[in-house]
C-alpha cells in the first residue's frame, strides 16, 4: 500500500534510518513505518505554520504610521463639520448690515454688536485718506475702508459704522472688503481710532473732542433751547439713519447745521432740514427764521469740484438733463 500526502512528502532519510531500526521483513517494515509516519504528520502539520509564521515575522520591516493611505488627514471638511476642533486663537464675530435705516443708497449701515468709539467721542468721520493721519482721531481702520475702491467716506458712530460709496460702484464688490476689514480689526483687538496731542492745534482738537450739541453755560437762551430740541428730538433720528448732526451757531435768525454720515450726501437732504428740522425749530422758538448747511473746506472744494464736472455732463447731454440736488448753487449748499 502506498501512502500520499497533498501538501508534504515524506523524508526518504527518515524510512531509512526506520527499516534500519527495526530489522523486520519488508511487509513487516512498511507497515511500522507508515504508523511512525503516521504518528509524525501531525506535529510536522502544527509545526510548519510556526515556522512559516515565524520567518515572516523576522523578515517583515515595520510600515511607519505616517506612510500609511488610510491614514486620517486633516481637511476643511472635517474642520467645518466639527467646529469644536476650530484652531484656537480664532475668533469670529456677527456684523448687521442695515440697509433700510439710511435713507440714501449709497451709503450702508454696519453693526458690529459691540462699541466702536470711546465713551468721550461721539462721532468722527472721514472724508478724505489725509484725514485719517490728522489729529486729533487719526483712525487706521479708516485709513483701510477708504483705500477700498469706490469709498468715499467712512462715519463712525457709537455703535455703528456707516460706509459711503460713489454711485457708479455696485455694493456687491464693496461689502466684502468692508466685512473683511471690520471684522479683523474688531477681533484682533487693533484700536479703531487713536488719540493724539497736536501741540500746533490745540484749540481744534478741544473742539474736535467736545460734542457740538453738549451744553455750555455761556451759551444764551436761544441757542441753550436749539441745542435741546436738536440732542432729543432731531439727532436720534438721524443716527437711526446712520449719520449725525452738528450745530455751528446761530447767525441772524439762521441755525446753521452740519449733517454728517449718510445724510450728508442723501438725495433727501434738503427736504429733511428744510420740512423736518427747520419747521421743528420755527414752531417752537420764534427767534428762528431758517436753518442752512454748512460745508467744511475740504467738503466745499469738492463740491466745487463736482459742480464743473456735472456742468460738463449737462453740457454733453443737453438741457433735457435732470438738475442736481449738489452743488455750490444747489438748496443742499449754504455758505458757512
Amino acid at each position: 500500500m502506498t501512502f500520499r500526502h497533498s501538501r508534504t512528502q515524506p523524508n526518504t532519510s527518515t524510512l531509512q534510518s526506520t527499516t534500519s531500526h527495526f530489522s523486520m521483513p519488508h511487509t513487516a517494515m512498511s507497515q511500522s513505518a507508515l504508523q511512525t509516519l503516521t504518528r509524525a504528520i501531525p506535529a510536522f502539520r502544527s509545526s510548519a505554520p510556526k515556522v512559516a509564521r515565524r520567518c515572516l515575522h523576522q523578515r517583515t520591516t515595520a510600515i511607519p504610521s505616517s506612510s500609511l493611505h488610510y491614514k486620517v488627514r486633516s481637511s476643511p471638511w472635517r474642520s467645518a463639520i466639527q467646529p469644536n476642533r476650530a484652531p484656537l486663537g480664532r475668533r469670529t464675530m456677527f456684523i448687521q448690515t442695515v440697509p433700510e435705516a439710511t435713507p440714501n443708497p449709497d451709503a450702508l449701515k454696519f453693526k458690529p454688536n459691540q462699541r466702536v468709539l470711546p465713551d468721550s467721542i461721539s462721532s468722527l468721520e472721514y472724508l478724505t485718506p489725509r484725514s485719517t493721519l490728522a489729529p486729533p482721531h487719526p483712525s487706521p481702520l479708516a485709513a483701510a475702508l477708504l483705500n477700498i475702491d469706490g469709498v468715499t467716506s467712512v462715519f463712525f458712530g457709537a455703535d455703528y459704522i456707516t460706509i459711503t460709496k460713489d454711485s457708479a460702484t455696485p455694493w456687491a464688490h464693496v461689502k466684502p472688503e468692508v466685512f473683511a476689514l471690520i471684522s479683523e480689526y474688531m477681533t484682533s483687538g487693533q484700536p479703531i481710532v487713536n488719540t493724539v496731542t497736536d501741540s500746533n492745534n490745540e484749540r481744534g482738537q478741544e473742539g474736535a473732542e467736545v460734542d457740538s450739541l453738549a451744553y455750555d453755560e455761556n451759551d444764551s437762551e436761544v441757542i441753550g433751547m436749539i441745542k435741546e430740541l436738536l440732542e432729543t428730538r432731531v439727532r436720534p433720528a438721524i443716527q437711526e439713519d446712520g449719520g449725525d448732526i452738528d450745530f455751528r451757531g446761530f447767525v441772524d435768525g439762521q441755525v446753521l447745521l452740519k449733517l454728517r454720515g449718510a445724510c450728508r450726501t442723501c438725495d433727501s437732504s434738503t427736504v429733511t432740514l428744510k420740512n423736518g428740522i427747520e419747521s421743528m425749530l420755527m414752531h417752537y422758538i420764534e427767534e428762528v427764521k431758517g436753518v442752512q448747511q454748512v460745508m467744511d473746506q475740504e467738503e466745499e472744494i469738492a463740491i466745487q469740484e463736482f459742480a464743473k464736472f456735472e456742468e460738463k455732463l449737462r453740457a454733453q447731454k443737453g438741457s433735457n438733463a435732470a438738475p442736481s440736488t449738489t452743488g455750490k448753487d444747489s438748496l443742499d449748499f449754504a455758505q458757512g
